[in-house]
């Protein structure tokens, strides 16, 4: 196995353009473990961690640019105040020792169905910036995640940066898992309010083939919004509506049987996930108007 360490975005490229099948390292955290079982055994190893543009973050007209291999503790400490849904996400994500070397971008790269931060970047209307030596494309996360483990990347490809929108309004994450800390999720949800746009994004993870966003969902509460006008004049919604939206919340996923829950168990936990993010969220912004 070769192992290719790159000084630069330009040169690490050119090597993904000679050696498609070379496997990226950014954190290492979910590729170290393939190759320490012996589940992947690829010809080459391709290093970021040199990569300094990787591992920077700006913010122009309103969207932050996270760089690809910007580690999980620095979205919590650096961009918790404009990427809310972000840090809470990051902050579940393994040790402290993970949360320092994981990043974004590996999450995006390894494309897990259980990935703690995918259901964030479906409502968040993340968009995913992937650069070959061909040149750069812009990626919406609701495109990115094919299947199980697989991503809209092509091989020559790496993931650049993610591009979230601020939007200033509260986002809620959380999921559900054997135990408190460093563990996978069983199921998990994430929403953000858009009072701009009038509208809700909601997504679920660990509950499907892949992240996906909860579309009757994001309509029923959104209609239910606008038409009663509490985007303008927020009052605390009715029990039938938060109900309502947990149980189309739910009826997204497609949840299986497995080793860390049952698909009846998954689907029961997806709905009280969405019920109380949004009443999280809801809370936040009555107080934010008010």
């Amino acid at each position: 196995m070769d192992f290719l360490r790159p000084d630069t975005l330009a040169e690490a490229l050119a090597l993904k353009a000679e050696r498609p099948s070379a496997v990226p390292v950014a954190g290492g955290t979910d590729v170290m473990v393939e190759l320490n079982f012996d589940h992947r055994r690829p010809d080459a190893l391709l290093d970021l961690t040199r990569i300094a543009e990787l591992r920077e973050w700006s913010v122009s007209a309103g969207v932050v640019r996270l760089g690809a291999g910007v580690p999980y503790s620095r979205v919590i400490t650096e961009l918790g105040d404009r990427l809310p849904g972000l840090a809470m996400a990051s902050r579940t994500v393994g040790s402290p020792q993970i949360r320092n070397r994981g990043t974004v971008g590996g999450n995006l790269g390894a494309a897990s169905p259980a990935g703690d931060t995918h259901p964030v970047l479906l409502a968040s209307d993340a968009v995913v910036e992937a650069v070959s030596a061909r040149g750069a494309r812009m990626i919406p996360a609701t495109a990115f995640y094919l299947g199980a483990k697989r991503n809209a990347l092509e091989p020559d490809e790496l993931v650049a940066a993610v591009h979230l929108p601020e939007t200033g309004a509260p986002q809620q994450f959380a999921k559900v898992g054997t135990r408190n800390a460093m563990v996978i999720a069983v199921c998990s949800f994430a929403i953000s309010l858009h009072p701009g746009a009038g509208r809700v994004g909601a997504a679920v993870g660990s509950a499907a083939p892949t992240p996906r966003r909860a579309p009757a969902a994001e309509e029923f509460l959104s209609g239910e919004l606008t038409a009663t006008g509490r985007w303008e004049s927020p009052t605390p919604l009715p029990d039938s509506v938060t109900r309502r939206f947990g149980e189309l919340a739910a009826r997204a996923a497609s949840p299986i049987d497995d080793v860390r829950g049952s698909a009846a168990y998954r689907t029961h936990a997806l709905a009280v996930l969405a019920r109380r993010t949004l009443a999280w969220a809801w809370r936040d912004y009555t107080g934010k108007v008010a």
